[in-house]
């Protein structure tokens, strides 16, 4: 059970703080979105907790900023974009922060291939990978106990960069 002031991912809003813990037959999570320009606070069971995963550990995190050079990109492609988008999305809901951070790295990947191609990338392209950019460096930034900016300023030095990506 976590506690108030715990950090923990939420499927669909990603990282919260617990704010209040409500006890009794119907116990119920308080939790406050972390980030968003207009949080608002989500009731959410404890019954339910399974669907709730705790936030990375900084040994994790700075695991996953190492590995960031080398990490496969994922091969997933779908029939249409609609598709594709639905499995990521999914995929982010679900999995870890790697999974997010995985994503971002493939998107960010295609759309420099595409416009490299001069053709223009799909602005589902972008939605996914601003989404998993977002949820990604929210995370790390709690794990690391910095600001998101300072996790995307940790991607371009693993990378040898020095332009704004994830």
């Amino acid at each position: 059970m976590y506690s108030v002031g715990d950090y923990l991912v939420h499927p669909g809003q990603g990282v919260c703080q617990v704010k209040d813990v409500t006890e009794g037959p119907q116990a119920v999570y308080q939790l406050l979105p972390v980030g968003k320009r207009h949080p608002v606070h989500i009731s959410f069971p404890v019954s339910n907790e399974d669907r709730l995963r705790p936030v990375l550990s900084r040994g994790e995190a700075e695991k996953i900023i190492e590995s960031y050079p080398s990490m496969e990109l994922d091969s997933f492609q779908a029939r249409n974009n609609s598709l594709e988008e639905e499995h990521y999305r999914n995929e982010m809901r679900q999995g870890s922060c790697l999974d997010s951070v995985r994503i971002a790295k493939t998107f960010r990947v295609r759309i420099e291939e595409l416009s490299a191609r001069n053709k223009k990338p799909p602005v589902v392209y972008e939605r996914i990978l601003k989404e998993a950019r977002e949820r990604s460096s929210m995370e790390l930034s709690i794990a690391l106990d910095c600001t998101p900016e300072d996790v995307n300023l940790l991607f371009q030095r693993m990378m040898g960069e020095e332009g704004e990506r994830n």
